[in-house]
């Protein structure tokens, strides 16, 4: 066998992804029959959820064969829904195919799809769809990509071989490597060494290969196939084994799979790996069973090597997005849910029953973020928008016999802070004892919570250093202006002290926790703390009858927006929004443009909210009455332990 490569394929909902898969898929006897999204028997929408819906939920991955060369193929979610779970696909590819419609071109999940491709370097190509429909133009697409998200995009027409070379694909390819220049002024061609040249810059994803046709009319997908073939190159490899989880099931008979690609070396059957536990340290943990999944289907075998797909069982402590086998490591991702939503159950259902299967869900899907508020028995879950919330509820009946609803959606805010300020941290009730001083600063947005250290080692120990920055990093901590997650903050240990005796593991964590939320309190009274509100960015088209309607719309929600582009009779205007602005305005926008517009969403990050007040007001949270993350110390007195207020905690202080 010669390459082993993983191909994902993303796309906007609705520009043909699936199809366009089912076609690989086909055209390589990888299967016998093609399938079709609207008659729901598309082969890699197999869960009956994605079937009624005719949209893709989950990633799914199927293998093909070109020659000697053996291909996983990964079809993603297009829907913005469902995102989160594109992302964690996109860490197990070698190579990417995104998707645009001739028809309705780049739209505002496209560049968000293009903006991940480029954060995880993922070498990309291009297939622009549905040249078949009426409206249909792949020219203008073209420009609309080299225009909003890259120049240097390849042309490759509706064929491809390699000795089928245009002039412009050839004056490109020199333009990017000194030596094919020389021979380009030279008129010297060698189409092997053009193509692999061409190849490596793919690799580098310095350049962009782009294939026109109609997926549903098989039409470009055989001069695709051979385009990816010729154009991708195989792995480096190693003999030392690593992988990266991207993806949590469980099966009907509930049976936990990680699904794991193989980044270098191989992996066999009972094998002890290296993983990463929750709370820091590295542990090896057994591989029971390893399985090759085409579909729905699998095999059982004794071995995988680099660049293969497979589902182990065993590995029970291993996550999407860890690394494990060699640097053992985790992986953070961009997209994260906007709304969050109360789980409302049935008469008779037991909530200890639906935290658990919540929790199953969880485990699938980090995003969920499920928390359990023992006050008030109830439990919360973070989604990204409605339609999730719909699967979700189809979901718990069809998996788990249980019937739920769920509250209204509420904006997830995030809070930081806008000047640096230092937090103290004391816990020493009897027979306990640590100290803790840590300088909150403001970081770069998006950046979320990061540690550093500038205590000596002389004075606070190693082994504590590293229980402190565990502790910073094994909860997400709430905020103190509506208890939101506190976001965007460099966490600096300063100093610390603990005893010979009397220090235990826990006792860091009850004062690590202490000197953030006495650090947030001060800087709360300084008027230095900010309410952090998710913004979209949008793609709005509207026939020119209704553009009056938006532009009023918009202005009205604050949003920022480019000057709108006007062709013929329609209108499209992009820009951004404040997520909690766009609330219910998808079914209002399908009123007033009687289904004829288009809206299309994305997550855009956070930024400061511009009603804060009236925010807070509305939350009600009193962070002086959250036992739960307290904010006093605990000193210690006559053999006795005695808390001291936030405010009062410097004047007791034992490092100095």
């Amino acid at each position: 066998m010669g390459k082993y490569l993983t191909v994902g394929v993303l796309a906007h909902v609705d520009a043909g992804k699936t199809t366009f898969s089912e076609q690989l898929l086909y055209h390589t006897k990888s299967i016998r029959k093609l399938g079709r999204v609207d008659h729901k028997d598309a082969f890699l929408d197999s869960d009956e959820l994605e079937r009624e819906r005719g949209i893709t939920i989950f990633s799914n991955h199927a293998a093909f064969e070109i020659g000697e060369n053996r291909y996983y193929l990964l079809d993603t979610p297009g829907h913005v829904d469902f995102s989160a779970e594109m992302e964690r696909a996109m860490q197990a590819m070698d190579y990417a195919v995104l998707i645009v419609s001739c028809v309705e071109g780049i739209q505002a999940h496209t560049e968000q799809v293009w903006k991940l491709l480029k954060k995880y370097r993922v070498p990309t190509f291009f297939f622009l769809n549905k040249t078949d429909r009426v409206g249909a133009q792949p020219e203008k697409v073209i420009e609309q990509i080299k225009k909003r998200m890259t120049n240097n995009l390849c042309n490759c027409g509706e064929s491809f071989a390699g000795t089928e070379w245009q002039q412009e694909l050839i004056e490109q390819i020199a333009q990017e490597d000194e030596e094919l220049l020389e021979r380009y002024l030279a008129e010297e061609f060698d189409a092997l060494l053009w193509q692999n040249s061409f190849a490596k810059l793919i690799r580098e994803c310095k350049l962009y290969p782009c294939f026109v046709g109609s997926a549903l009319q098989d039409e470009g997908i055989e001069s695709f196939l051979r385009g990816l073939d010729e154009l991708t190159l195989p792995l480096e490899q190693s003999e030392e084994f690593s992988a990266i989880a991207w993806q949590v099931r469980y099966t009907p008979k509930k049976e936990r799979l990680v699904f794991l690609k193989l980044q270098s070396g191989t992996l066999k059957a009972k094998a002890e790996i290296s993983v990463l536990m929750t709370d820091g340290t590295i542990a090896k943990q057994k591989v029971s069973e390893l399985r090759v999944y085409h579909g729905s289907r699998f095999t059982t075998v004794q071995q995988v090597q680099a660049g293969e797909i497979c589902a182990v069982t065993g590995l029970d402590e291993v996550h999407p997005g860890d690394v494990i086998g060699a640097n053992c490591s985790k992986r953070e991702y961009q997209l994260l849910p906007m709304l969050g939503a109360k789980v409302i159950l049935s008469e008779g259902t037991s909530i200890r029953t639906a935290l658990e299967c919540f929790r199953q869900l969880e485990d699938e899907d980090p995003t969920l973020d499920v928390s359990f508020e023992e006050s008030l028995q109830e439990i919360q879950i973070k989604v990204m928008g409605e339609i999730e919330l719909e699967v979700l509820k189809q979901q718990c009946i069809q998996r788990f016999g249980m019937d739920v609803e769920f509250g209204e959606c509420h904006i997830l805010y995030k809070e930081t802070i806008s000047k640096a300020v230092v937090g103290y941290g004391h816990y020493e009730p009897l027979r306990h004892y640590a100290e803790v001083h840590l300088r909150l600063s403001p970081a770069q947005r998006g950046s979320g919570i990061t540690f550093d250290s500038e205590c000596p080692q002389d004075i606070l120990t190693k082994n504590w250093q590293n229980l402190v920055r565990t502790h910073i990093f094994e909860k997400k901590h709430k905020g103190v202006l509506t208890g939101s997650e506190l976001t965007d903050v460099k966490i600096t240990l300063l100093t610390g002290r603990s005893h010979i005796k009397h220090t235990e593991g826990g006792d860091f964590r009850e004062a690590t926790y202490r000197a953030i939320r006495q650090g947030l309190q001060q800087a709360l009274v300084q008027g230095n703390v900010v309410l952090l509100e998710p913004y979209y960015s949008f793609e709005i088209s509207v026939q020119q009858e209704q553009f009056g309607r938006l532009m009023s719309d918009l202005q009205k929600m604050d949003a920022e927006f480019d000057p709108p582009q006007m062709e013929e009779e329609q209108a499209t205007v992009c820009g951004r929004v404040p997520a909690a602005a766009m609330s219910g305005y998808s079914r209002e926008f399908v009123s007033y443009t009687k289904g004829r517009g288009i809206l299309s969403l994305s997550f855009d990050g956070y930024e400061p909210c511009k009603n804060q007040q009236e925010v807070v007001r509305q939350s009600g949270y009193d962070a002086t009455r959250d036992m739960a993350n307290p904010s006093y110390s605990v000193f210690c007195a006559h053999g006795a332990g005695f808390p001291v207020p936030w405010y009062e905690v410097e004047n007791y202080i034992h490092c100095k």
